[in-house]
């Protein structure tokens, strides 16, 4: 079996909390974002919201204009700063996710951007399901009341290891996503994500190791830090799960970074342990990765 990953490396999550001052959180970005690097990682994953508070009266307020790319530094400093450390630091860097604002058509969106080690834009991927949820007494949250959905699976080329997936918090609820990935031949798949401190112990872990389980890779889930004086209590617990279901390391509820190898032997030893990918029935049910996906790579 030919290895999907071409060598190991190095990963860190950032786990940082962000407040209402824009420009004191892309500095505090992108200094973990220099800390991570200098610790040895080359791919470095900024969470969910990181330029903003979370929230739906947050969105408008925050939100850039990154169409067309580039765009200039007074329209998307988020970009510009993400950019600018990814080629200072010479890694690949998944910046978590920012609010985005369509001109044109009065848009908003959840939008990850991903840059290369020379500062060039690789991919994009706008947060595909939208969390809208109401669990009585306990949380209710509608982020279509000022977002509007994405509508492609984003895999991400890493020329210098292999494909990764992309995809958004509640995007993780949803199975298919990572199992088109998994059969496009990704290693990883990753998620920044802002659970909160209700679904978060329910879900979290097990939505994490369970995408790992589907697909035997490798997932990744980066949250902000917790601040119980913000409007949204994100739950934390960024983690690394491995491709047999293993928590590799993972974060408390505090600003933190967190580090795990990546090794592409542990996917093949896996696959060969349990060998899913060949047992698949697809005469009995339809792989999802054949029909008529949109989707980046």
């Amino acid at each position: 079996m030919a290895s999907l990953l071409k060598k190991p490396f190095k990963l860190a999550l950032v786990q940082l909390a962000s407040g209402g001052d824009k420009a004191a959180n892309l500095a505090h970005a992108r200094s973990k974002v220099i800390e991570a690097a200098k610790a040895g990682a080359s791919m470095i994953v900024l969470p969910e919201c990181f330029n903003s508070p979370y929230g739906c009266q947050y969105f408008p307020k925050y939100a850039e204009i990154v169409l067309p790319s580039p765009p200039s530094e007074e329209k998307s400093p988020s970009w510009h700063m993400l950019s600018k450390v990814a080629a200072e630091t010479k890694t690949y860097l998944i910046g978590g996710s920012i609010p985005e604002f369509v001109p044109e058509t009065k848009e908003y969106f959840n939008t990850s951007l991903v840059f290369s080690p020379t500062g060039k834009l690789l991919a994009t991927h706008r947060k595909t399901h939208l969390f809208d949820i109401d669990i009585p007494g306990k949380i209710k949250f509608k982020e279509s009341d000022v977002l509007s959905p994405g509508n492609k699976v984003t895999i991400v080329d890493i020329p210098e290891y292999g494909k990764i997936g992309l995809a958004i918090c509640y995007d993780v609820r949803f199975p298919e996503l990572a199992m088109i990935a998994a059969r496009k031949d990704a290693f990883m798949f990753v998620y920044p994500g802002a659970f909160n401190t209700t679904t978060g112990p329910m879900h979290w872990t097990l939505q994490a190791r369970a995408r790992a389980m589907d697909n035997q890779i490798y997932v990744a889930m980066c949250s902000p830090a917790r601040d119980m004086e913000a409007t949204y209590h994100a739950y934390g617990h960024s983690m690394i799960v491995n491709p047999n279901a293993e928590v590799l390391v993972e974060a408390q509820e505090y600003e933190d970074i967190v580090y795990a190898e990546i090794d592409g032997a542990k996917i093949e030893e896996t696959r060969k342990g349990i060998p899913i990918y060949t047992q698949r029935r697809f005469d009995v049910y339809p792989d999802v990765s054949a029909g008529k996906v949109r989707y980046d790579e």
